[in-house]
């Protein structure tokens, strides 16, 4: 007779991630990401075209605003260029983030009922943003063609590394965020809010060289702004690199993502009692 018990123990360790019983949950993953895809583009009219549709009236407001009349310095590059390329990986941070936080109540029924891997939850709605990154990288791809900064594919060699960044960033936060959320519902007030404000904390309107450089450390501890700046350099050729904010945004990236997990692994035995 075949032995079907699955025995639960609980995690050891301050910082533990099961890869291979996540490895095992995978299709529960794409099960949850699909079903985040549908609900997403679910009886709209232009589906994934709605990814471009966002940044593009972003880029076209910051542009007016900023790049004519407040006249924003974007180191020689195109204005446009410059704010829709920032854009992209901070709506991919913003996406994951904000799926991420809301994704344990949103899926409060089947937590409730079985067991799996709690942890495939955030980490599905963050991956559900890469269609959006991806849709968006099309327009990328034309807006350097259009201003003459396409050199071939050399353009986008960082993209997976700092896609593996942010991804570690916003599941990390959004991790630690969903975690809080299934005992304190406040966060879902709080998590938009906070958003909202930290794109003005992040380099994606004006260059990070506008900033003191005494204070260009506190810039850095936002994951985000070493990540615009590496895409900023790499993609579209720009003239400086700052290797301390990078480094700090390195550092910060991979301290959200520890933390996180280990918040939410500490805390996750209780979710099915309380959520």
């Amino acid at each position: 007779m075949v032995d079907n018990h699955l025995i639960i123990k609980p995690p050891k360790g301050w910082f533990q991630i099961d890869i291979k019983e996540l490895w095992m949950y995978r299709e529960l993953a794409y099960f949850f990401a699909w079903k985040e895809i549908k609900v997403r583009y679910k009886q709209t009219a232009i589906g994934a075209l709605w990814a471009v549709f966002q940044p593009v009236i972003a880029t076209i407001i910051f542009t007016i605003f900023f790049g004519k009349f407040a006249k924003m310095p974007s180191e020689g590059i195109p204005y446009p260029l410059f704010v829709y390329t920032g854009l992209i990986f901070w709506n991919y941070f913003s996406f994951g983030l904000t799926h991420s936080s809301e994704s344990m109540i949103g899926n409060a029924n089947i937590i409730q009922k079985i067991y799996f891997p709690r942890l495939i939850i955030p980490i599905s709605s963050s991956l559900v943003g890469l269609i959006d990154f991806a849709v968006s990288c099309v327009l990328l791809v034309v807006l350097l063609f259009y201003y003459n900064y396409m050199s071939g594919f050399t353009n986008f060699l960082i993209v997976p590394v700092l896609l593996v960044l942010t991804f570690f960033a916003s599941v990390g936060l959004g991790s630690f965020l969903g975690a809080v959320n299934v005992k304190y519902r406040d966060v879902r007030y709080v998590a938009p809010f906070f958003i909202q404000m930290l794109i003005f904390l992040t380099p994606v309107i004006y260059p990070v060289s506008m900033i003191d450089a005494k204070y260009k450390w506190l810039l850095g501890l936002n994951p985000m702004s070493g990540i615009i700046e590496a895409a900023r350099f790499f993609i579209l050729g720009s003239n400086r690199l700052d290797l301390e904010i990078l480094f700090i945004s390195f550092i910060m990236s991979l301290c959200f993502f520890v933390f996180g997990i280990i918040y939410f692994r500490k805390t996750e035995r209780f979710f099915a009692d309380i959520i």
